[in-house]
C-alpha cells in the first residue's frame, strides 16, 4: 500500500510552462487540432507550437495522425492529448480498501463511496499542499493543485457565486468508463472532502461525467450562510 504520507506526484509537472500550455490546448479542445490551429490558441509561432506538439507525441502525452478526406487536397497533422496521461490506480485501490475494510470492522453497511472520497479528499489535500496560513483564494488554488497531482488536469472558471472545475483527464480513466458510478461518486466526494478540510465556503453540488472525450465537470457553489455554521 502507497505510503499515505509520500507527497503525490505529476509527471506532466516536468513539462514546463509553454509545453503545458500546448498539452492544455489539445485537452480543451472538442477534436484533434493542427499545429496552425495550436499556434493561434497559444500566441506560438507555428514551427514552435510543432516542436512542443512532436515532443508531446514522443513523451505519449499526445498523439498524431493525417486526416482522412475524401475530397482532393492536402492532408493535414492532427493532434489530440492521449487518454493514457497519469494514472493513479493505487490510490482507488487505497479508497476501495477502506471501503471494504469498514464493512468488514462493522458487519454492516460501509460508508457511502462519496464519503469515502470525502475522507480521502481531506487527506490528500493535506498531502499535497500543507499550508499552514491560508490567504484569500487558497482554497480553490489548493483544491486545484491537489487534483493536478493526482492526474486530473483541472482548469477552473469562474462565474458570480459559482466556479465550474473541468476535469480534463481521468486518472482511472479505464475504471471510470466501465463503471462510473462508482468511480464518479468517488470523485465527486475528494472534492467536497478537501473543500471541507480547507475550512472552504464552497462545496460541489454537482458532477456531471463524460461531457466531452475525455472531460467531466465539477459545479462549486457558496454555501448558504446558515450552512456555516
Amino acid at each position: 500500500m502507497a505510503d499515505a504520507t509520500a507527497p503525490l506526484t505529476d509527471p506532466t509537472r516536468a513539462l514546463g510552462r509553454t509545453r503545458a500550455r500546448v498539452l492544455g490546448v489539445l485537452r480543451d479542445a472538442e477534436a484533434p487540432q493542427t499545429a496552425d490551429q495550436v499556434a493561434a490558441a497559444t500566441g506560438l509561432h507555428v514551427s514552435t507550437a510543432r516542436f512542443h506538439l512532436d515532443h508531446l507525441v514522443a513523451d505519449e502525452l499526445a498523439s498524431r495522425q493525417v486526416e482522412r478526406r475524401a475530397t482532393p487536397g492536402r492532408r493535414r497533422v492532427l493532434y489530440a492529448a492521449s487518454a493514457t496521461g497519469v494514472r493513479s490506480y493505487g490510490l482507488l485501490s487505497e479508497v476501495l480498501s477502506g471501503v471494504v475494510g469498514s464493512l468488514v470492522r462493522t458487519g454492516g453497511e460501509p460508508d457511502s463511496l462519496r464519503q469515502a472520497g470525502t475522507e480521502w479528499g481531506g487527506r490528500l489535500v493535506e498531502r499535497a499542499t500543507p499550508s499552514p496560513h491560508p490567504s484569500d483564494g487558497d482554497d480553490i488554488r489548493r483544491l486545484t493543485t491537489m487534483l493536478a497531482e493526482i492526474g486530473f488536469a483541472p482548469r477552473v472558471d469562474e462565474e458570480v457565486d459559482l466556479l465550474t472545475v473541468a476535469l480534463r483527464q481521468c486518472p482511472f480513466r479505464e475504471v471510470a468508463a466501465a463503471h462510473p458510478d462508482v468511480v464518479c461518486e468517488l470523485h465527486h466526494g475528494l472534492i467536497d472532502g478537501a473543500l471541507s478540510r480547507l475550512g472552504s465556503t464552497w462545496r460541489a453540488t454537482s458532477l456531471h461525467p463524460w461531457v466531452g472525450p475525455s472531460r467531466c465537470v465539477a459545479t462549486l457553489q457558496r454555501l448558504a450562510d446558515d450552512d456555516r455554521q
